[in-house]
């Protein structure tokens, strides 16, 4: 169901004073963040990428660190 398709007519609306006292909610901070980065890659790979990332039940983002994590520890033996 999308949003559009959610009847929101019975939620108040918040006051003032709920507004100053609402915590912004993200993601804890583990010392481990990640950084960002883009780069170029064939999309026959990431389609192989994605399919195999279904088939270990992953977001194929986390595979595709993974993967990288590995590829560098062989390196350096």
């Amino acid at each position: 169901m999308s949003d559009k398709d959610i009847d929101f007519s019975d939620i108040p609306e918040s006051t003032p004073e709920e507004l100053k006292r609402a915590v912004r909610i993200g993601r804890p901070s583990t010392g481990k963040a990640k950084h960002m980065i883009a780069f170029r890659i064939a999309p026959d790979l990431l389609s192989r990428v994605k399919t195999l990332a279904v088939k270990r039940h992953t977001p194929y983002q986390t595979l595709l660190h993974e993967l990288l994590e590995d590829a560098v520890k062989r390196q350096r033996t």
